[in-house]
């Protein structure tokens, strides 16, 4: 599967329903910019290893360029594109400053240690200075980066700039000025959009079941929160495997015991949710098929193909990766009557939180915890009421209605810069 296809053929299928100029949508079918660069590294034992690295800055009518940069050894140019063009719908759709961009390095990071996972950041710096900065293209974390990975591009974007520029990169330490609740952003943001959905859908959460695919960062702070609300969270799974309890897992529990069982290089784990002997062993597609109230796929893109599609029992499904959900897929499910919060909204709130940050450090001003899991309310609560009012008012998905909202907002913008249809006005 070309996931970048995929993404645009989505993109044009659900810009035509919604009524956008073909003009627009053609313009929407070709990223602005993207590097793809060599990024040499010296390694521990005096050799050098090459590795790819690549960043996409897809659309920038609405603002500067922001997303995440991952390591992981599946990235590829198409996949970086892909990711960037979904953050452009995501950011029109939250109505926030920003156009869509996105990074990668094809790596394996579990094999690294830290100096050279160091090294490699910086080398990664060093290759796309020239088309990141804080008025232009800001990245932040995603899969298998985190504060201390944005700290260490920061710092190598500063010593090449020979200035400080906080604001090159969100996501970071504290320290640096990284911001309050940006690690549990995304995780919370998609617990509250669950929320929202759930107040319209009249859910009672105590008798809800949920299955988690994917128990990284966000999928644990979605988990927790959910568990506190009163969800029952019988299946969780993470690269390796999961784990099934009818009765219901402790998210705490389970976390706490991962971080033990790991084997750390300074950075990331080996420890798998599979370690834990109490519970049955169950395989990432086993999750997938689970009977229960509410799935959720927190991994990866591309793992709900038209392959298992039909074997998907959830009535109710949030995307908290991105795009994990194929095009053909989705249709399928929505056939079946399956119900499905779109990525794009669902995971917003770590861009949204990310937006917070590079607005403190511009100011030059700290917003306390409190004020910003407040303004991330706001915000989520404003997209999704837009989102709703075209869901009920057109007839169509949420994920049509979500896509419809954010391309009128940036068919809106682009047309003010002149298109075919204004002139001949």
């Amino acid at each position: 599967m070309n996931v970048f296809k995929d993404a645009i053929n989505q993109l044009n299928q659900l810009g035509q329903k919604a009524g956008i100029d073909p003009e627009i949508l053609q313009l929407l079918n070709y990223p602005e910019e993207t590097l793809s660069a060599a990024l040499p590294v010296r390694m521990d034992d005096g050799s050098t290893k090459v590795f790819v690295g690549h960043r996409c800055r897809f659309n920038s009518v609405l603002g500067p360029t922001k997303g995440g940069i991952r390591f992981h050894p599946n990235v590829t140019a198409d996949e970086v594109k892909a990711l960037a063009l979904w953050m452009t719908i995501k950011c029109a759709l939250v109505n926030i400053p920003y156009g869509g961009g996105k990074g990668g390095i094809t790596v394996d990071p579990k094999q690294l240690t830290r100096l050279e996972l160091e090294r490699l950041s910086r080398s990664y710096m060093r290759a796309m200075a020239d088309i990141v900065g804080p008025n232009r293209d800001i990245p932040a974390p995603d899969v298998y980066t985190n504060a201390r990975i944005m700290g260490w591009m920061s710092d190598e974007y500063e010593n090449i700039k020979r200035e400080k520029c906080p604001a090159i990169i969100t996501g970071k330490p504290i320290e640096l000025g990284g911001s309050l609740g940006r690690e549990e952003a995304t995780g919370r943001g998609a617990y509250l959009v669950n929320e929202l959905w759930a107040k319209h859908k009249q859910w009672q959460p105590k008798n809800m079941t949920v299955a988690l695919q994917g128990f990284g960062n966000a999928g644990y702070h979605m988990a927790k929160l959910m568990q506190q609300q009163g969800y029952t969270i019988i299946a969780v799974s993470d690269s390796k495997g999961g784990i099934l309890a009818e009765q219901g897992l402790d998210i705490e529990s389970l976390y706490a015991h991962k971080q033990a069982s790991k084997t750390l290089k300074a950075v990331y784990c080996y420890g798998s949710v599979c370690e834990e002997q109490d519970h049955t062993k169950i395989s990432n597609e086993d999750l997938l098929r689970l009977k229960v109230d509410l799935l959720i796929p927190a991994a990866l893109e591309g793992v709900i193909t038209t392959e298992n599609a039909e074997h998907i029992q959830a009535p109710f499904i949030i995307e908290v990766a991105n795009g994990p959900i194929t095009q053909e897929a989705s249709a399928i499910l929505e056939d079946k009557g399956t119900e499905i919060m779109p990525d794009v909204l669902a995971n917003a709130g770590g861009v949204i939180v990310s937006y917070f940050e590079w607005a403190q450090n511009l100011q030059g001003y700290r917003w306390p915890l409190k004020e910003i899991r407040h303004r991330l309310l706001a915000t989520l609560e404003q997209a999704f009421a837009d989102l709703w009012i075209i869901h009920e008012n057109e007839k169509v998905s949420l994920r049509h209605a979500a896509y419809s909202l954010a391309l009128r907002r940036i068919a809106a913008a682009i047309s003010s810069h002149g298109t075919q249809s204004y002139f001949m006005q």
